[in-house]
């Protein structure tokens, strides 16, 4: 018998749009060199490898504590928001667990909660708010432009730009961005369109991820650094990548809400 596998178009309601991620059900834990392996061989920006606790644990019903990883096709990561929205949706869509059940993920990040709100998977995770910092003599080189800010998170340089059109026109020089430590780039404006409150791309070469096309995990910076800039602790951010996502953010204290839509367009399994 073959193990399911699935592909979740995340921060989306639309295929093909959105940030895809395969969610792999396990039985049980398995080697991580196999989990990379598998991974590479998916070839998206993160798979999702999740195992129930034992604990309840009956036939297709799994129970709400579940173990996540995460891996790109080339490491494994600490921290990704659009894996862990699609995880949650296809628990919900395959009937692993009830539509109005939360589903508590145990991850290197701490235990990580999703809930379904009004057709929305919203997250709780960890806030990872920035301190200015100088930046790398290679950054602005890479980027092609002069960064109005910078800032460093535990996990990525976040850099400000002007205007939106700054932000789309951006062609990074990848191999210059690979010299930059960490794991990547967010670059940031404020919106031009009334239906969000910033716009922001995602570069991260270092992890074998060029350009993500929505991360979720880079909205726990941006909703802190944007929060005290536009003094509101709920916003919606639009990712400007060529396919586009939505992501709400709700800052509570050392807390982020970050909500998005899901939608499942392939089905198969791993032989």
């Amino acid at each position: 018998m073959g193990i399911e596998i699935v592909q979740v178009d995340a921060f989306t309601n639309a295929p093909f749009r959105g940030n895809p991620a395969a969610v792999c059900f396990l039985g049980e834990a398995r080697d991580p060199a196999w989990m990379q392996n598998v991974a590479r061989e998916m070839n998206l920006s993160e798979t999702a490898f999740l195992v129930p606790r034992t604990n309840g644990h009956n036939g297709q019903k799994w129970p709400s504590e579940i173990d996540l990883r995460w891996f790109t096709p080339a490491v494994e990561v600490d921290l990704c928001g659009h894996a862990t929205v699609a995880s949650a949706h296809a628990l919900w869509e395959t009937g692993r667990l009830s539509a109005d059940a939360p589903a508590h993920f145990h991850t290197r990040s701490g235990v990580l909660t999703a809930e379904r709100r009004g057709g929305w998977v919203e997250l709780d995770f960890p806030s990872l708010p920035e301190t200015a910092a100088a930046p790398p003599a290679e950054l602005a080189g890479a980027l092609g432009v002069t960064p109005s800010y910078t800032g460093k998170s535990r996990f990525d340089y976040l850099v400000e730009v002007g205007s939106r059109a700054v932000l789309q026109g951006l062609q990074p020089n990848f191999a210059t961005l690979r010299q930059v430590e960490g794991r990547g780039v967010i670059v940031t404006s404020r919106s031009d369109s009334p239906e969000y409150d910033f716009v922001s791309r995602y570069f991260a070469p270092n992890f074998g991820i060029d350009e993500d096309p929505v991360t979720g995990s880079a909205h726990c910076v941006l909703a802190p650094f944007w929060a005290a800039k536009l003094g509101r602790q709920e916003m919606t951010g639009y990712q400007a990548s060529a396919r586009g996502g939505v992501v709400r953010v709700r800052l509570e204290g050392d807390r982020v809400r970050l909500g998005g839509k899901a939608v499942i367009v392939l089905r198969g399994e791993l032989v």
